[in-house]
């Protein structure tokens, strides 16, 4: 009887836990340690669109590559000093190239992912933050995204592929990206580790009153 309601607090509290990470545009999905493709193994990945009828877009952002932008963007002007690299969004159009900015005003038309956050997905706009030198602690380029049909993506964070969490700017754009998964998949497993001890704690103190009556 105890194991049982001990065991039921745990699922509430974990249910509370995720009550602010529901899938949406501006949400980091970190990659459970158990996902083995290689494509998104060891991955974080900023959800820059979500729709539940329509499906889901991201961009990984701590895979980064030696690819500086001026060999990138060989062509533009506007990149022909950039020794800043690359990144990887995703396997999904490698030919497709986006952006996100850090700005504290919108620049033109991006759009707002979270926060101070943009996308950048035109030429234009794209030539611009290029000419205006925004700097790499607050500008990258991806080649490629990550995509989901309609469900996919649901039903691979019920099976465990994904953990969500609010996303955070400085994260995005991290000196060192090769951190940034085992820095928040060990947060993952830490506030998991506190709600299955306050759920035990809970269920013990609730058996115990139980019992008293």
């Amino acid at each position: 009887m105890a194991w049982r309601w001990s065991a039921a607090l745990f699922v509430l509290a974990l249910a509370s836990a995720r009550a602010d990470d529901d899938l949406a545009s501006g949400k980091f999905l970190v990659a459970g340690r158990d996902l083995a493709d290689p494509n998104f193994a060891e991955s974080v990945i900023l959800l820059v669109n979500y729709d539940a009828e329509h499906g889901a877009m991201g961009l990984i952002v701590n895979r980064r590559t030696d690819v500086p932008l001026s060999r990138l963007f060989a062509d533009f002007k506007e990149a022909k000093t950039r020794t800043d690299p690359a990144y990887v969004g995703g396997p999904v159009e490698l030919s497709t190239v986006l952006a996100l900015l850090r700005s504290s005003v919108q620049p033109g038309d991006a759009r707002r992912v979270f926060g101070d956050v943009y996308l950048i997905n035109t030429k234009d706009q794209l030539q611009k933050a290029l000419a205006d030198r925004e700097e790499p602690g607050s500008f990258h380029v991806f080649v490629g995204y990550a995509g989901w049909g309609t469900g996919q993506l649901e039903h691979e964070v019920e099976l465990g592929a994904w953990h969500i969490m609010p996303a955070e700017s400085a994260l995005v754009f991290h000196s060192d990206p090769d951190t940034v998964w085992p820095r928040l998949i060990k947060r993952t497993e830490q506030q998991i580790a506190r709600y299955s001890v306050r759920s035990v704690s809970s269920g013990s103190t609730s058996v115990a009153r139980a019992a008293g009556r």
